[in-house]
């Protein structure tokens, strides 16, 4: 779950910054064109003091206004979420573009400056008015970088909650390309272009009393603001673009270790952005899968939905020796008059529940259900070893275990063996995974005679000559006549 942005604190950590920003390259600016670039022209000390008094006028003033316009823009992207509800598209495309609006505001408001310091500084010379203008675009070209690149970064949590209900269509989505040139151009490119011009204006302009030192100084200066400039506007592109890749790669570990779960917030502009909306919605179709999976599973057994979406589905079948077992309650007819619809079905959840767990822990599977009845196989859809020995074992754990774990319900338990017909019955459309053979029909038959034992439980005594140890466990009786048979069955009991 996305936690919700705090709106005053954003609000107060980007104007924060911004002013920040904005002073130290006022600062810089002033130093620059002060004491660092050689500029032409007369009586220093007094322009000094007037580009100073402009600055002291027009920083404080250009910081209120700009700080009033984006605190207007935020509380325009705040409005969905102090209606506490989800972002409109329209919403989301303005958000997505307040980074770059914000850039625009400090390019215009230091585009102002720049024509500002020009006017005041041409009537003393207008070489110096030209260089200043110079100094002063550039480095508002250079701090609008900066800005832009801060307002994206410190808006990732107003994006992710956002962006919980997806990116909007018709968006235009900036390239990571453009950011890293961005990136470059605006904070490297921009200073070492000032520092080329610098030189060129006072090559031009200047006079032959610039000294070595001087000229040395500029460099130094400049050089430092490049590399110092640059390294942060680099450093926070990179982080712009290495955040949301890390939070990527978490998430398909997550969803390597089978963690379906998993979503990635999206909370970029660019294709990286692209790619986190991809990828969530890519694992929403592995869960569905994974879901339609396990509900197939569930109907038609795991066994027989892992051959089915390891070879596919085709209609017909094959000839197994299997040993079945077919467990049915005894009265149910009586039991759903007497009983409420719910208790009745209470009843024999309960009863499943009982069979499901002694069939799986003798490593049977449940091939269907049938009301009050459930039919299991030893063989199919996967070969069983010693699987005579199991269906018996469980057959017999079965009948103990119902008998003390859901007394409110009689059952018989009736086991067969032989050659059946496996496979998928039906049409194209519909099927099922079913067995079809003598040895299920005498099962069913048989819990019909195991209903009339104490012990609730009968099997086809030729299972036993295959049945290991697990014989021991079991007497055989008196053979009978099962309905719909000529010839006598024998049959055993558990008991020895």
């Amino acid at each position: 779950m996305v936690r919700a942005p705090r709106r005053v604190a954003m609000r107060v950590v980007i104007a924060v910054l911004l002013f920040v920003t904005n002073v130290i390259g006022a600062a810089v600016v002033y130093a620059l064109a002060a004491w660092v670039v050689p500029l032409p022209g007369d009586d220093e000390n007094r322009v000094r003091l007037l580009n100073l008094a402009v600055l002291a006028v027009y920083v404080p003033v250009a910081i209120v206004v700009g700080t009033w316009v984006g605190v207007r823009r935020q509380r325009r992207n705040d409005a969905w979420l102090v209606e506490k509800r989800p972002a409109t598209d329209r919403e989301k495309l303005a958000l997505l573009r307040t980074p770059q609006w914000f850039g625009w505001l400090h390019v215009v408001l230091w585009g102002i400056a720049a024509l500002l310091f020009g006017a005041v500084n041409a009537p003393n010379h207008v070489g110096r008015a030209a260089l200043v203008t110079v100094i002063v675009a550039l480095t508002g070209v250079t701090v609008a970088s900066l800005a832009f690149l801060i307002v994206e970064r410190r808006l990732r949590s107003y994006n992710r909650a956002a962006f919980v209900t997806g990116l909007p269509p018709r968006r235009r989505s900036r390239h990571v390309s453009a950011r890293v040139a961005m990136a470059w151009l605006l904070g490297t490119g921009a200073a070492a272009g000032g520092l080329m011009l610098a030189g060129l204006m006072t090559i031009v302009l200047g006079d032959d009393g610039t000294s070595f030192t001087q000229s040395g100084l500029t460099m130094l200066a400049l050089g430092g603001v490049i590399i110092g400039v640059g390294g942060l506007t680099t450093m926070l592109s990179a982080r712009a673009t290495a955040d949301p890749i890390r939070s990527l790669r978490e998430g398909i570990e997550r969803v390597g270790k089978g963690r379906l779960d998993t979503d990635v917030p999206i909370d970029d502009a660019t294709e990286i952005g692209e790619l986190q909306a991809g990828f969530n919605d890519m694992v929403a179709g592995l869960r569905e899968r994974e879901q339609l999976r396990d509900l197939f599973g569930r109907h038609v057994g795991a066994d027989v939905a892992r051959e089915a979406l390891a070879t596919g589905v085709r209609l017909g079948g094959e000839v197994r020796e299997v040993t079945v077992l077919f467990v049915d309650v005894m009265g149910s007819t009586t039991m759903a008059t007497e009983l409420d619809p719910t208790e009745v079905v209470g009843l024999l959840n309960r009863f499943f529940d009982v069979v499901i767990d002694v069939v799986h822990q003798h490593d049977g599977w449940i091939n269907k259900f049938e009301g009050d009845a459930a039919l299991a196989i030893w063989g199919a859809p996967v070969e069983v070893d010693e699987r005579n020995a199991r269906a018996l074992a469980a057959a017999r754990v079965l009948a103990q275990r119902l008998h003390e774990e859901v007394p409110e319900i009689a059952a018989g338990v009736g086991i067969s063996g032989g050659r059946v017909v496996c496979g998928n019955v039906g049409s194209a459309d519909r099927y099922e995974y079913t067995v079809i053979g003598d040895a299920v029909n005498e099962a069913a038959r048989l819990t019909s005679v195991a209903k009339e034992h104490p012990e609730r439980c009968v099997a086809n005594a030729a299972l036993l000559a295959d049945a290991g140890a697990e014989a021991a466990y079991w007497t055989e009786r008196k053979p009978i006549t099962v309905r719909g048979r000529a010839a006598a069955t024998r049959i055993a009991v558990p008991g020895a």
